[in-house]
């Protein structure tokens, strides 16, 4: 492992401070989880991919509704109430 540094707001030092208590890790484990996350998610899909993807499962799925196209947002806010 290579020793560093780094600077946080007071806030995120709280936040991170929190979360290794409730993980019962170290901070420095808290940080290297978050920076892996970051490195993991940066070599995932390009756009050029995910728009292929999205685009495979159009139609795929039935809600029975016949109006979805019109009545979309209320449906929504239907779905998010619950």
């Amino acid at each position: 492992m290579v020793r560093t540094q780094i600077q946080l707001t007071e806030e995120q030092a709280r936040a991170v401070k929190k979360m290794a208590s409730a993980e019962g890790v170290s901070v420095a484990e808290v940080i290297r989880r978050a920076i892996g996350k970051i490195m993991r998610a940066d070599k995932s899909i390009n756009e050029e991919e995910r728009h292929k993807r999205a685009l495979e499962i159009v139609g795929k799925f039935r809600s029975g509704k016949r109006d979805i196209s019109k009545k979309h947002d209320e449906y929504l806010e239907e779905a998010y109430r619950r």
